[in-house]
Protein backbone atom coordinates (compact mmCIF):
# COMPACT_ATOMS: atom_id res chain seq x y z
CA UNK A 1 0.00 0.00 0.00
CA UNK A 2 1.54 3.24 -1.21
CA UNK A 3 2.52 5.99 1.64
CA UNK A 4 -0.36 8.58 -0.03
CA UNK A 5 -3.29 5.93 0.39
CA UNK A 6 -2.17 4.89 4.11
CA UNK A 7 -2.30 8.83 4.75
CA UNK A 8 -5.82 9.31 3.03
CA UNK A 9 -7.18 6.42 4.98
CA UNK A 10 -5.80 7.15 8.14
CA UNK A 11 -7.04 10.85 8.11
CA UNK A 12 -10.50 9.69 7.20
CA UNK A 13 -10.55 6.86 10.06
CA UNK A 14 -9.58 9.83 12.37
CA UNK A 15 -12.37 12.20 10.69
CA UNK A 16 -15.17 9.23 11.30
CA UNK A 17 -14.13 8.96 14.63
CA UNK A 18 -13.81 12.99 15.50
CA UNK A 19 -17.77 12.77 14.10
CA UNK A 20 -18.77 9.89 15.89
CA UNK A 21 -17.95 11.27 19.02
CA UNK A 22 -19.26 14.93 18.26
CA UNK A 23 -22.64 13.20 17.80
CA UNK A 24 -22.90 11.96 21.15
CA UNK A 25 -21.89 14.99 23.18
CA UNK A 26 -23.56 18.55 23.89
CA UNK A 27 -22.19 21.04 25.50
CA UNK A 28 -23.25 24.58 26.42
CA UNK A 29 -23.20 27.38 28.70
CA UNK A 30 -26.15 28.81 32.18
CA UNK A 31 -25.99 32.85 32.20
CA UNK A 32 -28.47 34.63 34.13
CA UNK A 33 -29.64 37.49 31.72
CA UNK A 34 -31.27 39.42 34.80
CA UNK A 35 -28.02 39.36 36.37
CA UNK A 36 -25.46 39.00 33.47
CA UNK A 37 -23.14 36.23 34.75
CA UNK A 38 -22.67 32.77 34.00
CA UNK A 39 -23.77 29.98 36.75
CA UNK A 40 -22.39 27.88 38.62
CA UNK A 41 -23.69 24.64 40.09
CA UNK A 42 -26.76 24.67 38.04
CA UNK A 43 -28.34 21.31 37.58
CA UNK A 44 -29.11 20.55 34.04
CA UNK A 45 -31.37 17.86 32.76
CA UNK A 46 -31.07 16.51 29.13
CA UNK A 47 -34.44 15.04 28.21
CA UNK A 48 -34.86 12.68 25.11
CA UNK A 49 -38.05 13.02 23.01
CA UNK A 50 -38.57 9.77 22.04
CA UNK A 51 -41.47 8.00 23.67
CA UNK A 52 -42.51 11.07 25.76
CA UNK A 53 -39.71 13.64 27.66
CA UNK A 54 -37.44 11.24 29.43
CA UNK A 55 -34.49 12.59 31.41
CA UNK A 56 -31.55 10.67 30.41
CA UNK A 57 -28.96 12.51 31.90
CA UNK A 58 -28.73 15.40 34.92
CA UNK A 59 -25.24 17.47 35.23
CA UNK A 60 -24.03 20.58 37.33
CA UNK A 61 -22.44 23.53 35.20
CA UNK A 62 -18.36 24.06 36.07
CA UNK A 63 -17.58 27.34 38.19
CA UNK A 64 -17.41 29.30 34.26
CA UNK A 65 -21.84 28.17 34.14
CA UNK A 66 -20.10 25.22 31.89
CA UNK A 67 -21.90 21.81 30.88
CA UNK A 68 -21.24 18.87 28.87
CA UNK A 69 -23.66 15.64 28.08
CA UNK A 70 -22.22 12.32 26.44
CA UNK A 71 -24.94 10.30 25.44
CA UNK A 72 -25.88 7.96 22.25
CA UNK A 73 -29.00 9.48 21.20
CA UNK A 74 -27.23 13.19 21.23
CA UNK A 75 -27.21 14.29 17.20
CA UNK A 76 -29.75 11.70 16.38
CA UNK A 77 -33.05 12.72 17.49
CA UNK A 78 -34.61 15.82 18.61
CA UNK A 79 -34.02 16.39 22.14
CA UNK A 80 -34.04 19.13 25.36
CA UNK A 81 -32.05 20.65 27.83
CA UNK A 82 -33.92 21.97 30.80
CA UNK A 83 -32.77 24.27 33.24
CA UNK A 84 -34.95 25.28 36.39
CA UNK A 85 -34.51 28.36 38.23
CA UNK A 86 -36.53 30.07 40.99
CA UNK A 87 -39.85 27.24 40.33
CA UNK A 88 -39.31 28.21 36.50
CA UNK A 89 -38.04 25.71 33.79
CA UNK A 90 -36.06 26.87 31.25
CA UNK A 91 -35.90 24.77 27.85
CA UNK A 92 -33.42 24.77 24.67
CA UNK A 93 -34.57 22.67 21.62
CA UNK A 94 -31.41 20.49 20.06
CA UNK A 95 -32.21 19.13 16.85
CA UNK A 96 -30.38 16.52 15.33
CA UNK A 97 -26.79 17.54 14.31
CA UNK A 98 -26.46 20.32 16.86
CA UNK A 99 -23.85 20.13 19.57
CA UNK A 100 -24.26 23.73 21.83
CA UNK A 101 -26.89 25.02 23.90
CA UNK A 102 -26.28 28.52 25.49
CA UNK A 103 -29.15 28.79 28.25
CA UNK A 104 -30.41 32.20 29.35
CA UNK A 105 -32.19 31.86 32.85
CA UNK A 106 -33.76 35.03 34.11
CA UNK A 107 -34.92 35.99 38.08
CA UNK A 108 -38.58 35.57 38.77
CA UNK A 109 -40.78 38.07 40.08
CA UNK A 110 -44.72 38.33 41.16
CA UNK A 111 -45.14 41.81 40.47
CA UNK A 112 -47.78 41.56 37.58
CA UNK A 113 -46.63 44.79 36.03
CA UNK A 114 -43.93 42.90 34.47
CA UNK A 115 -46.14 42.50 31.43
CA UNK A 116 -48.72 43.58 29.28
CA UNK A 117 -51.57 42.60 26.71
CA UNK A 118 -50.69 44.29 23.10
CA UNK A 119 -53.73 42.30 21.69
CA UNK A 120 -56.57 40.24 22.17
CA UNK A 121 -57.83 37.96 19.20
CA UNK A 122 -61.25 36.42 19.49
CA UNK A 123 -62.70 33.77 16.64
CA UNK A 124 -66.32 33.46 16.69
CA UNK A 125 -67.87 30.00 15.44
CA UNK A 126 -71.26 29.04 15.24
CA UNK A 127 -71.80 24.94 15.40
CA UNK A 128 -75.94 24.52 15.19
CA UNK A 129 -77.65 25.37 19.01
CA UNK A 130 -73.72 25.69 20.26
CA UNK A 131 -71.00 28.51 19.37
CA UNK A 132 -67.79 28.05 19.64
CA UNK A 133 -65.46 30.50 20.18
CA UNK A 134 -61.26 31.01 20.72
CA UNK A 135 -59.30 33.54 22.22
CA UNK A 136 -55.79 34.57 21.60
CA UNK A 137 -53.91 36.53 24.17
CA UNK A 138 -50.48 38.00 22.92
CA UNK A 139 -48.27 39.20 26.48
CA UNK A 140 -45.04 41.22 26.28
CA UNK A 141 -42.86 41.29 28.97
CA UNK A 142 -40.21 44.00 28.16
CA UNK A 143 -38.55 44.17 31.94
CA UNK A 144 -35.20 46.11 32.23
CA UNK A 145 -33.17 44.03 33.92
CA UNK A 146 -35.34 41.13 32.40
CA UNK A 147 -37.69 38.83 34.77
CA UNK A 148 -39.78 36.31 33.94
CA UNK A 149 -43.33 36.89 35.87
CA UNK A 150 -44.57 34.21 37.79
CA UNK A 151 -46.28 33.09 40.69
CA UNK A 152 -48.04 29.25 41.46
CA UNK A 153 -51.36 30.41 42.38
CA UNK A 154 -51.52 32.64 38.64
CA UNK A 155 -49.97 34.33 36.15
CA UNK A 156 -52.81 35.18 33.87
CA UNK A 157 -56.50 35.55 34.62
CA UNK A 158 -59.33 35.44 32.09
CA UNK A 159 -62.90 35.37 32.55
CA UNK A 160 -65.33 32.89 30.75
CA UNK A 161 -68.94 34.49 29.89
CA UNK A 162 -72.00 32.67 31.64
CA UNK A 163 -72.75 29.72 30.67
CA UNK A 164 -69.67 28.97 28.63
CA UNK A 165 -67.99 25.80 28.69
CA UNK A 166 -63.95 25.67 28.59
CA UNK A 167 -62.64 23.37 26.60
CA UNK A 168 -58.72 23.97 26.53
CA UNK A 169 -56.06 26.18 27.60
CA UNK A 170 -52.63 26.37 25.74
CA UNK A 171 -49.92 29.03 26.21
CA UNK A 172 -46.38 29.79 25.04
CA UNK A 173 -43.14 32.00 25.60
CA UNK A 174 -40.72 33.58 23.26
CA UNK A 175 -39.43 29.86 22.05
CA UNK A 176 -42.69 29.57 20.28
CA UNK A 177 -43.73 26.04 20.82
CA UNK A 178 -47.37 25.59 22.27
CA UNK A 179 -48.18 23.80 25.79
CA UNK A 180 -51.51 22.49 27.02
CA UNK A 181 -52.35 24.16 30.58
CA UNK A 182 -53.68 23.31 33.43
CA UNK A 183 -56.19 26.01 34.92
CA UNK A 184 -57.03 27.11 38.33
CA UNK A 185 -60.76 28.45 38.93
CA UNK A 186 -61.31 31.54 40.95
CA UNK A 187 -65.25 32.29 41.11
CA UNK A 188 -67.42 34.02 38.94
CA UNK A 189 -66.09 32.11 35.68
CA UNK A 190 -62.51 33.78 36.59
CA UNK A 191 -59.93 31.29 35.80
CA UNK A 192 -56.03 31.13 35.96
CA UNK A 193 -52.86 29.61 34.37
CA UNK A 194 -49.60 29.50 36.39
CA UNK A 195 -47.57 29.42 33.15
CA UNK A 196 -43.89 31.46 33.12
CA UNK A 197 -44.26 34.67 31.12
CA UNK A 198 -40.44 35.11 30.51
CA UNK A 199 -38.86 38.46 28.84
CA UNK A 200 -40.17 38.89 25.33
CA UNK A 201 -43.67 37.83 23.71
CA UNK A 202 -45.59 35.61 24.79
CA UNK A 203 -48.93 34.06 24.28
CA UNK A 204 -52.26 32.23 26.01
CA UNK A 205 -55.05 30.99 24.07
CA UNK A 206 -58.29 29.43 25.04
CA UNK A 207 -61.32 27.88 23.36
CA UNK A 208 -64.66 27.33 24.84
CA UNK A 209 -68.18 26.65 23.70
CA UNK A 210 -71.93 28.57 24.68
CA UNK A 211 -75.48 27.65 23.93
CA UNK A 212 -76.54 29.24 20.48
CA UNK A 213 -80.61 28.93 20.81
CA UNK A 214 -82.15 30.36 18.05
CA UNK A 215 -78.61 31.17 16.26
CA UNK A 216 -78.11 34.17 18.03
CA UNK A 217 -77.03 35.38 21.37
CA UNK A 218 -75.12 38.49 22.98
CA UNK A 219 -72.45 38.03 25.11
CA UNK A 220 -70.75 40.45 27.65
CA UNK A 221 -67.12 39.96 27.80
CA UNK A 222 -64.64 41.38 30.76
CA UNK A 223 -61.28 42.82 30.45
CA UNK A 224 -59.38 42.09 33.61
CA UNK A 225 -56.13 43.68 31.85
CA UNK A 226 -55.73 46.94 30.22
CA UNK A 227 -55.59 46.09 26.35
CA UNK A 228 -53.67 47.76 23.69
CA UNK A 229 -56.02 46.01 20.99
CA UNK A 230 -58.91 43.61 20.13
CA UNK A 231 -59.71 41.90 17.27
CA UNK A 232 -62.61 39.66 16.50
CA UNK A 233 -63.78 37.71 13.56
CA UNK A 234 -66.63 35.95 12.62
CA UNK A 235 -67.95 34.03 9.42
CA UNK A 236 -69.13 36.23 6.53
CA UNK A 237 -72.79 34.62 6.90
CA UNK A 238 -72.55 35.81 10.67
CA UNK A 239 -73.30 39.66 11.70
CA UNK A 240 -71.46 40.74 14.63
CA UNK A 241 -72.09 44.34 16.28
CA UNK A 242 -70.42 45.50 19.86
CA UNK A 243 -70.04 49.13 21.08
CA UNK A 244 -66.26 50.76 19.71
CA UNK A 245 -65.76 48.11 16.79
CA UNK A 246 -64.43 49.27 13.64
CA UNK A 247 -64.53 46.92 10.54
CA UNK A 248 -60.87 45.58 9.92
CA UNK A 249 -61.33 43.97 6.68
CA UNK A 250 -62.65 40.16 4.80
CA UNK A 251 -60.34 36.92 4.57
CA UNK A 252 -60.60 33.22 4.67
CA UNK A 253 -64.40 33.65 4.50
CA UNK A 254 -64.20 35.81 8.09
CA UNK A 255 -65.13 39.41 8.62
CA UNK A 256 -62.71 41.04 10.79
CA UNK A 257 -63.69 43.93 13.61
CA UNK A 258 -60.82 45.95 15.53
CA UNK A 259 -61.33 48.25 18.84
CA UNK A 260 -58.49 50.19 20.40
CA UNK A 261 -57.60 50.32 23.89
CA UNK A 262 -59.75 48.38 26.41
CA UNK A 263 -59.10 49.50 30.33
CA UNK A 264 -58.68 47.48 32.97
CA UNK A 265 -61.99 46.35 34.48
CA UNK A 266 -63.80 46.96 31.30
CA UNK A 267 -66.76 44.84 30.18
CA UNK A 268 -67.78 45.18 26.85
CA UNK A 269 -71.19 43.76 24.97
CA UNK A 270 -70.92 41.78 21.50
CA UNK A 271 -74.21 40.48 19.78
CA UNK A 272 -74.02 37.45 17.19
CA UNK A 273 -76.57 36.52 14.82
CA UNK A 274 -76.38 34.20 12.14
CA UNK A 275 -75.04 30.58 11.16
CA UNK A 276 -72.30 29.23 9.26
CA UNK A 277 -70.31 26.07 8.04
CA UNK A 278 -67.35 24.80 10.18
CA UNK A 279 -64.37 25.90 8.28
CA UNK A 280 -62.14 22.96 6.93
CA UNK A 281 -59.15 22.55 8.42
CA UNK A 282 -56.27 23.39 5.84
CA UNK A 283 -52.77 24.78 5.86
CA UNK A 284 -53.84 27.15 2.57
CA UNK A 285 -53.45 31.17 2.59
CA UNK A 286 -55.56 33.65 1.05
CA UNK A 287 -54.13 36.59 -0.11
CA UNK A 288 -54.75 39.95 1.13
CA UNK A 289 -58.39 41.21 0.71
CA UNK A 290 -58.73 44.19 -1.26
CA UNK A 291 -61.00 47.22 -0.57
CA UNK A 292 -63.78 45.86 -2.43
CA UNK A 293 -63.69 42.41 -1.06
CA UNK A 294 -64.52 44.40 2.47
CA UNK A 295 -68.13 45.36 3.66
CA UNK A 296 -67.45 49.01 4.01
CA UNK A 297 -64.77 49.18 1.35
CA UNK A 298 -62.07 49.99 3.40
CA UNK A 299 -59.16 47.65 5.57
CA UNK A 300 -57.36 48.73 8.85
CA UNK A 301 -54.02 48.47 8.36
CA UNK A 302 -53.21 46.19 11.50
CA UNK A 303 -49.65 46.42 12.93
CA UNK A 304 -47.47 44.45 11.15
CA UNK A 305 -47.15 41.59 14.23
CA UNK A 306 -50.71 40.86 14.48
CA UNK A 307 -51.53 41.38 10.44
CA UNK A 308 -48.66 39.01 9.46
CA UNK A 309 -50.53 36.13 11.57
CA UNK A 310 -53.89 36.94 11.44
CA UNK A 311 -54.66 34.67 9.43
CA UNK A 312 -52.39 31.60 10.45
CA UNK A 313 -54.33 32.61 13.93
CA UNK A 314 -57.68 32.11 11.83
CA UNK A 315 -57.17 28.85 10.26
CA UNK A 316 -55.32 27.33 13.56
CA UNK A 317 -58.49 28.69 15.38
CA UNK A 318 -60.42 26.68 12.78
CA UNK A 319 -59.02 23.31 13.18
CA UNK A 320 -59.88 23.83 16.76
CA UNK A 321 -63.01 24.23 15.83
CA UNK A 322 -63.27 21.37 13.49
CA UNK A 323 -61.50 19.37 16.46
CA UNK A 324 -64.12 20.41 18.41
CA UNK A 325 -66.86 19.62 16.55
CA UNK A 326 -65.45 16.30 16.45
CA UNK A 327 -65.96 16.11 20.12
CA UNK A 328 -68.98 16.96 20.24
CA UNK A 329 -70.72 14.89 17.29
CA UNK A 330 -68.80 12.44 19.38
CA UNK A 331 -70.10 12.94 22.97
CA UNK A 332 -70.90 9.72 24.61
CA UNK A 333 -74.26 8.50 25.02
CA UNK A 334 -75.59 6.95 28.16
CA UNK A 335 -75.33 3.64 26.04
CA UNK A 336 -71.66 4.44 24.99
CA UNK A 337 -70.14 5.31 28.65
CA UNK A 338 -68.28 1.83 29.03
CA UNK A 339 -66.50 2.63 25.30
CA UNK A 340 -65.95 6.39 26.41
CA UNK A 341 -62.57 5.72 27.73
CA UNK A 342 -60.97 3.71 25.18
CA UNK A 343 -62.30 6.77 22.22
CA UNK A 344 -60.46 8.98 24.33
CA UNK A 345 -57.28 7.37 24.77
CA UNK A 346 -57.16 6.37 20.65
CA UNK A 347 -57.97 10.12 19.91
CA UNK A 348 -54.97 11.45 22.26
CA UNK A 349 -52.76 8.72 20.78
CA UNK A 350 -53.53 10.36 17.46
CA UNK A 351 -53.23 13.44 18.09
CA UNK A 352 -49.93 13.05 20.26
CA UNK A 353 -48.61 11.43 16.84
CA UNK A 354 -49.57 14.06 14.69
CA UNK A 355 -47.88 16.58 17.20
CA UNK A 356 -44.72 15.12 17.61
CA UNK A 357 -44.46 14.65 14.18
CA UNK A 358 -45.14 18.25 13.23
CA UNK A 359 -42.95 19.27 16.12
CA UNK A 360 -39.66 16.91 14.58
CA UNK A 361 -40.49 18.55 10.84
CA UNK A 362 -39.70 21.89 11.99
CA UNK A 363 -36.77 21.14 13.93
CA UNK A 364 -35.61 19.54 11.06
CA UNK A 365 -36.29 22.48 9.44
CA UNK A 366 -34.46 24.80 11.69
CA UNK A 367 -31.65 22.73 11.90
CA UNK A 368 -31.33 22.64 8.39
CA UNK A 369 -31.69 18.91 7.63
CA UNK A 370 -34.72 18.75 5.50
CA UNK A 371 -35.35 20.26 2.05
CA UNK A 372 -37.62 22.97 1.47
CA UNK A 373 -39.41 20.50 -0.73
CA UNK A 374 -39.47 17.59 1.29
CA UNK A 375 -40.85 19.79 4.33
CA UNK A 376 -43.63 21.02 2.59
CA UNK A 377 -44.31 17.50 0.92
CA UNK A 378 -44.27 15.88 5.00
CA UNK A 379 -46.52 18.97 6.72
CA UNK A 380 -49.08 18.10 3.53
CA UNK A 381 -49.35 14.71 4.47
CA UNK A 382 -49.54 15.25 8.04
CA UNK A 383 -52.16 17.56 7.13
CA UNK A 384 -53.83 15.18 5.11
CA UNK A 385 -53.56 12.84 8.15
CA UNK A 386 -55.32 15.41 10.82
CA UNK A 387 -57.96 16.25 8.07
CA UNK A 388 -58.84 11.81 7.79
CA UNK A 389 -58.75 11.63 11.65
CA UNK A 390 -61.33 14.32 11.78
CA UNK A 391 -63.74 13.16 9.47
CA UNK A 392 -63.50 9.71 11.57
Amino acid sequence: MSTPLRVAICVWLCGWGALATQAGTLSGTVRNATRGTAVANQEVVLLELQGGMQAVATTRTDSQGRFQFSHPAIGTTPMLVRVQHQNVNYHENIPPGRATADIEIYDATADARAFRVASRFLVFQPNGPTLLIGEEFILENTTQPPLTFYRPDGTFEFVLPTGAELSQVSAWGPAGMPVVQGTMEKGGGRHAVAFPIRPGENGIRISYQLPYPEGQTTLRLSSIYETTRVLLAAPTAVQLAGTGLQPAGSEQGYNLYAREGLARGTTFEIHLQGTAALPQASGTEAAPATAEQTPTGMVTMLPPRLDSLKWILIVGFAALFTLGAFYLLRKPTAHAVRVQAEVEGQVRQNLEEIKETLFRLELRRQAGTISAEEFDREYRLAQERLRGFLKG
